[in-house]
């Protein structure tokens, strides 16, 4: 089979790629780098069944060709973290939706299965955990920044599923809850890799709001594993489905696990989101998937335990430090070899 990724180039995007290519497939990629990184996909660069295109999803002409070489789309290409999203609204909006537009009208012309990520996001400031696919969304005012990003992956769904309903277009569209992993960027506000960075670094370890807010951590392993199941259940199209853990930790919780398991004696301090973000910024208190219909349409449940987690994404910055290093001090011998 021949897949299309949308966003390769980022976290989710270059697991899922290394998933396809092990089990044989054959892997397009189209990401713009705006939040991806070559970083994640350099290893596969070189496999003869990975192919790479830098450039923006809205390039018409050449999504179209990506599409028609393609048996399924994966949608990944997001604006994604919340800094990002505060920060820049505007390209959060236009970025999520038109991108997503464009997605699916490329693919409705050849009908090909387009399966788009979605995210927890769009629950809002519901109260009624755990969160059910067909409750109801909750969302804030339009005057607060971070509700745009909701907004805008909400309207991503109601585009997708009106094209499954009046084009039968197949789609599935999947609600992730924080996941996490090795190569996970905390640049735009990912709660773990800037834990693991701080602990690792002796930096204070930076809390945002009061840190009990709490939130379900899922592995990457585990969310493209589900994503491989979904793809291959006809029942799922059409369908919206939860993809997380529902093991809740509260943020300065897991704040005090990373400590842990970093063996770091890094301080834990507080910043009130005003600080952080933007005033009137709104946190969830709780944030927790129903995960029935995800083991009802598959049979699989994400199980890794959050210690192992957290000791992957160790593991992974600590490797990057050491290659850093090593580069660093290759680069000095280098440098003094012509003396």
């Amino acid at each position: 089979m021949r897949y299309l990724i949308t966003g390769g180039a980022g976290f989710i995007g270059s697991h899922l790629a290394e998933a396809l290519l092990a089990r044989g497939d054959e892997v397009f990629i189209l990401d713009d780098l705006s939040t991806g990184s070559v970083e994640n996909i350099r290893h596969l660069k070189t496999h003869e069944r990975f192919h790479y295109c830098f450039d923006s999803i809205m390039n018409r002409h050449l999504l179209s060709e990506l599409v028609d070489e393609s048996d399924i789309v994966f949608h990944l290409a997001a604006a994604v973290g919340v800094r990002l999203i505060v920060e820049s609204p505007v390209r959060t909006l236009e970025t999520n939706v038109e991108g997503t537009q464009l997605v699916l009208e490329a693919a409705s012309k050849k009908n090909k299965l387009v399966f788009m990520a979605s995210t927890s996001e769009v629950y809002g400031k519901s109260d009624r955990v755990p969160f059910h696919e067909e409750a109801d969304l909750v969302l804030g005012p339009t005057t607060i920044g971070r509700w745009s990003y909701a907004a805008s992956k909400a309207l991503d769904e109601f585009l997708a599923l009106s094209y499954w309903k009046e084009k039968k277009l197949p789609v599935i569209v999947v609600r992730l809850f924080n996941t996490v992993g090795p190569r996970q960027t905390g640049r735009y506000g990912m709660v773990l890799p800037n834990f693991v960075r701080q602990a690792l670094e002796g930096a204070p370890i930076t809390v945002y709001g009061t840190g009990r807010q709490s939130r379900c951590f899922c592995d990457v392993r585990d969310t493209v594993a589900a994503i491989l199941r979904l793809i291959g259940t006809s029942q799922a199209v059409g369908e919206v489905v939860n993809i997380g853990t529902d093991r809740e930790i509260s943020i300065e919780g897991l704040a005090h696990l990373v400590k842990q398991r970093s063996q770091s004696h890094s301080p834990i301090t507080y910043i009130p989101y005003e600080e952080a973000y933007e005033a009137g910024f709104e946190d969830m208190l709780r944030r927790v998937p129903l995960l029935d219909k995800l083991e009802r349409l598959t049979g699989f449940r994400p199980a890794t335990p959050l210690d192992e987690i957290i000791d992957r994404v160790i593991a992974h910055f600590q490797k990057r430090t050491d290659a850093g290093a090593a580069l660093a001090a290759g680069g000095i011998v280098a440098a003094a070899a012509p003396e």
